[in-house]
């Protein structure tokens, strides 16, 4: 396993980290991957750990605290060897966010009896908006919980990589974390990577898999389980990305044994900017795989350049 910085807080974490919103397992309405065993959950989170992956990216909101209490379980003994990331605003998929700073740290605290430990390394504010980020109390409240020690640092999960970026010109988060994959690469054509390496502020890339489509797995006739976000998207929207994924794919030589995973990993790996990308892990076995991209490096020039020509000449988003 390789690892980056993560940004200036100068904290060192696998270039391939743990998505944990799936082990949460089912909330209410489609705001989840579905059921889970909270066993194989438990594995994958181990298994991740064993073979390198130091970076585990959750939410308060994930499993309605679930996910935070399963890593918690996980790594209890030895905290030390893990960095955890976790967000605040939301407490529920069905309530609208609050950011007001006393929530913010009613939010952290909470997180941290889940999670068993008494600081988290990186406290993220979960799909704020850039207005909400301009009040100066917002990032009062964020500064003075890394000042208390209850985080180490700070960072923003954004809804999108325009609102990211506009959030650089006020704020200087330690990550900004949106999506990035081979299907939606709007986070390197309006700038972001630019302007938060102009700032020494960390990507860190979630949904490199685009929901999963980049592996492969998923065709037009996919059934997803109940409860799984998915059930809810356009059958346009998914055959689109059924298509596109096979084009870029294509595109990409692959080493011998290597998987369509691996290369969509190492796609997002290819840029400097990205200290983490965040498959989402159910299993041991996903792990391994999600894994064994860092070894293998980034992709070769020439088949992230294909990859972004295919994008600048076709849109994978169905409006």
């Amino acid at each position: 396993m390789n690892y980056r910085r993560l940004g200036h807080s100068g904290i060192k974490v696998s270039e391939i980290g743990f998505g944990a919103w799936g082990i949460g397992g089912a909330t209410a309405g489609l705001t989840s991957y579905g059921a889970t065993d909270d066993s194989v959950s438990l594995s994958a989170l181990q298994r991740a750990r064993d073979i390198g992956i130091n970076f585990f990216d959750t939410s308060n909101v994930y499993g309605d605290g679930r996910s935070e209490q399963l890593i918690g379980e996980a790594f209890a003994r030895d905290r030390d060897t893990v960095v955890i990331a976790t967000k605040a605003g939301f407490s529920r998929w069905d309530r609208e966010p609050d950011f007001d700073p006393s929530a913010i740290t009613r939010s952290c605290e909470q997180s941290l009896i889940r999670l068993r430990t008494d600081y988290v390394d990186l406290l993220q504010l979960h799909n704020a908006s850039p207005e909400v980020l301009a009040r100066g109390d917002v990032v009062n409240a964020l500064d003075s919980l890394v000042r208390e020690g209850k985080a180490r640092a700070w960072g923003l999960s954004m809804r999108s990589p325009a609102d990211a970026k506009a959030v650089l010109a006020t704020v200087r988060p330690t990550v900004l974390q949106v999506n990035f994959n081979m299907l939606d690469i709007r986070a390197l054509e309006c700038g972001l990577f630019d302007a938060a390496q102009a700032q020494d502020v960390s990507i860190i890339a979630r949904t490199p898999l685009c929901f999963g489509f980049l592996s492969g797995a998923i065709r037009p006739d996919t059934a997803f389980p109940p409860g799984d976000h998915r059930l809810g998207w356009k059958p346009t929207q998914i055959a689109v990305w059924c298509e596109g994924a096979d084009r870029v794919l294509d595109a990409v030589p692959r080493p011998l044994g290597s998987s369509k995973t691996q290369a969509a990993l190492r796609f997002c790996l290819s840029f400097p900017a990205v200290a983490s990308v965040i498959p989402g892990m159910l299993r041991p076995d996903e792990a391994d795989e999600n894994a064994g991209a860092s070894p293998l490096g980034p992709l070769p020039p020439e088949a992230v350049d294909a990859v972004i020509s295919i994008n600048r000449s076709q849109s994978f988003f169905v409006r």
